[in-house]
């Protein structure tokens, strides 16, 4: 067997939208504990600022103008990760794909070789036998 056979396809790569490629990116910052905290700090300046200030409360409790604020940024999130979370799927069935047909190829050269390896026993009988 020469090196060609031996060899791999590479993994076929997903072409992706600009939308998806977007999304990914997306996903990578909002799923991030920098994202977390700086959101927290957000929460806890806004809510803040808005109890400490007597005259100029822009958003008063019960909060009303940050809960549409938080809704809207769930909004928009949960759909991005559902996409990457559909494209990490459709990734990991190609890599499993691959890995199968890896699996068979190696399952087919060991049987090539459990074959060359009765041969050689059976030489190796027939010559005793002389």
């Amino acid at each position: 067997m020469n090196n060609n056979q031996s060899r791999q396809p590479p993994l076929p790569r997903i072409k992706t939208t600009a939308g998806q490629r977007i999304a990914d990116k997306a996903v990578h910052i909002i799923g991030s504990w920098k994202f977390v905290l700086w959101l927290i700090i957000f929460l806890i300046l806004w809510i803040s600022l808005n109890i400490m200030m007597v005259i100029k409360r822009w958003d008063p409790y019960p909060f009303i103008l940050l809960n549409l604020i938080l809704s809207c940024l769930a909004a928009i999130q949960e759909p991005l990760i559902l996409m990457s979370q559909n494209r990490e799927a459709q990734r990991d069935r190609l890599r499993a794909e691959y890995d199968y047909r890896i699996n068979r190829k190696a399952e087919r050269e060991i049987e090539d070789i459990q074959r060359d390896l009765e041969e050689i026993k059976d030489l190796i009988r027939s010559k005793k036998r002389l």
